[in-house]
């Protein structure tokens, strides 16, 4: 028999009508064996999530103040699940326990990840399924990075224990025994290991929509669905900001060549959007897979004479950034010139420092920061066999009066990274996509 991960958002556990249609999924196939839920997302438009109330709390304790009545209201959310599902269950002692936890310094992270916990302690009882708390099997290193290895294994041997079992994503343990969270959205994350652990067929990742869009809605007239896509063009385009699946959580499937299903709990008859390790065939009339786009990046441009010929230039550059702690994102350069594209947050405080040692150490004949750049990613693996794609490209930014003000394309040819002032940034995006779709 398959064994299938299946991992569900905050949105589709928010209340107790989305418990019953995530129950309903998941029995609807045996193979969905090992469940990873979040903490329950918006009810609706002005709700707030229950992660940011357990933020709140933790703040609200470190400034002394009373969190009775707010605390009250979260476990409410809770409540209101298990009594609205009929369920003989009582969570106050848990409730309780957390609380009193939170009260007695456990830490920023312990609080936000009892959000998942808690949903995941119901929904395991809902299902009848066993409950495997992810401090006991996920694990950090002394430094906060994951601990892939010894997560693998011992996760792997703790599943193989468990016919159905619910894992509760975003968070695990220090070696000092504390809770660790990964970043927002880490649920993502704990799908994708538990799929590596069991050597899932497939990860199901479960949402409010029905997988990739091939842009941006909000910026773009109806982007038609993507049917599949490639792990190497899901990072690409969830890097230049594509937000369906959280960026870091390819890695450990992609890892195990396990594909990953994008579904909406909403819509579960929705084939959704395939993500393989690798597909021949592509869309030959659209030619692209997608596009997206990320505001707030800065280009540091250098001019020399002569650096092409100066052994060891671009390294020092370089090291003059990491001493500051900043990394690049791009290095398009020239004979003479390098241009190096950052994030503008990264250069806070930090701009004269950088500026004058590239013109000390480096001894540049000039040396500026323009901000206000915006890159869009044009991602395909069709791209590298269709002729013309990158002038259909930026023939479609000069038609709608747009100026490039950086062009690069990385060896794989997989996408074509442009930069256009953040002002132009709707209309370039607007433009490539009705060259390719409309």
């Amino acid at each position: 028999m398959q064994t299938k991960v299946v991992k569900f958002g905050g949105s589709s556990l928010a209340d107790a009508q989305h418990f019953r249609q995530v129950a309903d999924i998941i029995k609807a196939d045996p193979a969905r064996r090992f469940v990873v839920p979040s903490a329950p997302g918006k009810r609706h438009k002005n709700d707030t999530k229950v992660t940011d109330m357990l933020y709140h709390c933790y703040e609200m304790i470190r400034n002394h103040e009373n969190i009775d009545a707010f605390y009250e209201e979260i476990a409410e959310r809770y409540n209101s699940i298990i009594r609205e599902l009929g369920m003989n269950f009582d969570m106050s002692g848990e409730l309780a326990y957390v609380k009193n936890a939170m009260l007695h310094a456990s830490g920023r992270d312990y609080a936000a990840s009892r959000g998942e916990y808690l949903n995941g302690i119901i929904l395991a009882k809902y299902l009848g399924f066993d409950f495997v708390d992810a401090e006991n099997v996920i694990f950090f290193r002394d430094n906060g990075s994951f601990d892939e290895e010894r997560t693998n294994e011992v996760l792997a041997d703790e599943l193989r224990r468990h016919k159905n079992a619910v894992i509760p994503g975003f968070y695990g343990c220090m070696p000092n025994g504390t809770i660790k969270t990964f970043s927002r959205g880490g649920s993502d994350i704990t799908g994708a290991i538990v799929a590596r652990a069991v050597e899932a067929d497939l990860y199901e990742n479960w949402t409010d929509v029905s997988g990739f869009m091939m842009g941006d809605p909000r910026l773009l007239d109806n982007p038609p669905p993507i049917d599949t896509i490639t792990y190497q063009e899901l990072r690409e385009l969830s890097y230049m900001g594509a937000t369906v699946l959280h960026d870091e959580s390819i890695f450990p499937v992609r890892y195990a060549g396990i594909p990953i299903n994008i579904r909406n709990t909403n819509a579960p008859a929705d084939k959704g959007t395939m993500i393989v390790s690798s597909a021949e065939t592509y869309d030959t009339k659209r030619v692209i897979t997608g596009l997206a786009g990320k505001k707030g990046f800065s280009v540091i441009n250098i001019e020399k004479d002569r650096m092409n010929a100066e052994i060891g230039f671009g390294r020092r550059v370089l090291e003059i950034l990491e001493d500051n702690g900043v990394s690049f994102e791009h290095l398009p350069s020239g004979i003479d010139t390098m241009s190096i594209v950052v994030a503008t947050s990264a250069l806070e405080g930090r701009r004269e420092r950088i500026l004058q040692s590239i013109t000390r150490q480096v001894k540049a004949d000039h040396v500026e920061i323009l901000d206000g750049l915006c890159l869009i990613a044009v991602v395909g693996r069709g791209m590298v066999k269709a002729r013309g794609t990158a002038a259909r490209i930026f023939d479609a930014i000069y038609n709608a009066g747009v100026n490039i003000r950086m062009i690069d394309q990385g060896s794989s040819e997989l996408n074509i990274i442009i930069g256009v002032n953040e002002e132009d940034y709707e209309k370039a995006l607007v433009a490539i996509f009705n060259e390719f779709v409309k």
